[in-house]
């Protein structure tokens, strides 16, 4: 792709931070939604899922600590992500959520989060670039 003019680089970093904010906070709010109200790990109610807002506490310290400028809110998001995936690891090893939740549902579940989380830090990373 051509370089884009200089005059609609901040118009583009802006509609890809946007952009980035709303993958990010929809993540964020569907993950409460699912561990609260339905149950990642297990039924509903199981004290597994409270390690999600470990993973939700990585973001926003994160993005405080970037002060919500793109490149470290990538960073944040890219730990945030991390964080999910060590989740579903330690649910997968240490076998929570059995009988109500399998291997496959945990994997998936969480597998679509980090592609959520991943992909806003994509967004943040693109909208430093041009900015």
């Amino acid at each position: 792709m051509p370089p884009s003019p200089p005059a609609t680089r901040p118009v583009r970093g802006r509609m890809l931070y946007r952009s980035a904010a709303g993958i990010a906070l929809a993540a964020a709010c569907l993950l409460v939604w699912l561990s609260l109200g339905v149950g990642i790990i297990g039924k509903d109610g199981d004290p597994a899922n409270l390690m999600y807002f470990g993973v939700l506490a990585i973001g926003v310290v994160g993005a405080i600590i970037a002060r919500f400028r793109p490149i470290g809110m990538a960073r944040a998001l890219i730990a945030t992500a991390l964080a999910q995936a060590l989740v579903a690891a330690i649910a997968l090893l240490a076998k929570l959520g059995l009988p109500y939740s399998g291997p496959a549902e945990i994997l998936l579940l969480n597998g679509f989060f980090i592609a959520l989380f991943g992909a806003a830090a994509w967004l943040f990373r693109r909208a430093g670039r041009i900015a």
